[in-house]
């Protein structure tokens, strides 16, 4: 990962409101790896940057082997305790760009949310490296996707947005880490073998909503000046667009598979 924005340890005193609110990925995902893409549940997975194991429990739940690589020491250990008692899952101390995992020792490498904070050129050998050819001789795959979150279509989201843009600490800079299509393209070099995205989302009622909130690293701790008044916008817009005591936290979740040049 790159050092900028302290990227490896700037979650670290938000790895509990990560583990509760943090959205997971749609089934369509893996549905569409494994019917559009050729991925088996056989394969192996590496999920790089794996957090508290969000993504990790995806491909668990669909029979897959799973090493989790992960440089928060606190992150990983949120994940150990959520999923070491599943045989198939196993965590190792490493970063996007050296992984500490054996040459060919996996047939699909899985990067969720945390790709914006890889070096994006230094990965590509790394991964390429732990990667296993197939029967057919061709390398495995490299699946990267993540949940964009709607910035528009209701008044909670257009709401939300403009808190982020008033109260976040570093949000604009983050935010345009978030890649386009054409980025992504540019990416792999010949283009995903594959892409596509699916609707999801998170029902919230407010104390959830505060929590996915904080679990940003872009949302100010308690003692900062923007922290009291960035609830007391928070507790404003949810009064005024809850419906049944909930708001929808709404996604694309965009993915995209192929083998980088």
């Amino acid at each position: 990962m790159t050092d900028d924005l302290a990227s490896t340890t700037r979650f670290t005193d938000r790895v509990a409101d990560y583990v509760r609110y943090r959205p997971d990925y749609p089934p369509a995902l893996l549905e569409w790896l494994h019917a559009e893409c050729g991925v088996e549940a056989s394969w192996k997975v590496a999920d790089i940057g794996a957090g508290t194991g969000i993504s990790s429990k995806l491909f668990l739940d669909a029979g897959h082997e799973v090493v989790a690589v992960e440089p928060n020491a606190a992150m990983r250990e949120a994940a150990v305790v959520w999923l070491a008692g599943n045989a198939r899952f196993s965590a190792v101390d490493g970063s996007a760009e050296a992984t500490t995992l054996p040459d060919a020792s996996v047939d699909l490498v899985s990067a969720a949310q945390a790709f914006h904070w890889f070096d994006q050129q230094a990965v590509k050998p790394e991964w390429r490296r732990i990667l296993r050819r197939q029967g057919d001789g061709k390398p495995g795959l490299v699946a990267v996707y993540w949940n964009s979150r709607r910035l528009t279509g209701t008044a909670f989201l257009e709401g939300y947005e403009r808190l982020l843009l008033d109260y976040g600490l570093d949000y604009s800079s983050v935010s345009e880490r978030y890649g386009d299509d054409e980025h992504m393209r540019r990416w792999f070099g010949a283009g995903p073998g594959g892409m596509a995205r699916f609707p999801h989302s998170q029902r919230l009622d407010f104390d959830a909503l505060r929590g996915r909130l904080l679990s940003s690293s872009y949302a100010p701790r308690a003692g900062h000046p923007r922290h009291a008044p960035m609830l007391e916008a928070l507790a404003r817009l949810f009064d005024a667009t809850a419906v049944d005591g909930h708001v929808d936290f709404d996604y694309d979740t965009r993915v995209f598979a192929g083998v980088p040049d």
